[in-house]
């Protein structure tokens, strides 16, 4: 972020929940963007790692995600919130 709101790679729009793991890297729930980015320690831009494919309810879609967590395996958990549901992506095979 940083750069004023907005959907570029370098923009958030409404970020609500975000996750900082041991090597320094973000998670952030991009709401209005229906998307959770990623920065690693000193990115210029982040990498979009769920939704960002539009509204819907798809596998591959978010509604307003609203906060993130993460398990002991590395998969992220998503609150999907107009979609009324928890989304579980595995970074590893989803990305």
């Amino acid at each position: 972020g940083g750069q004023g709101g907005g959907s570029a790679l370098t923009q958030l729009q409404y970020p609500v929940g975000i996750f900082v793991d041991k090597l320094g890297t973000l998670y952030v729930a991009d709401e209005q963007n229906c998307r959770v980015m990623r920065w690693t320690h000193g990115a210029t831009q982040g990498t979009v790692i769920a939704g960002g494919n539009g509204l819907g309810a798809g596998a591959n879609q978010l509604i307003s995600p609203m906060g993130l967590s993460f398990d002991r395996h590395g998969n992220l958990y998503v609150a999907d919130c107009r979609n009324d549901r928890i989304q579980r992506f595995d970074l590893e095979k989803d990305l």
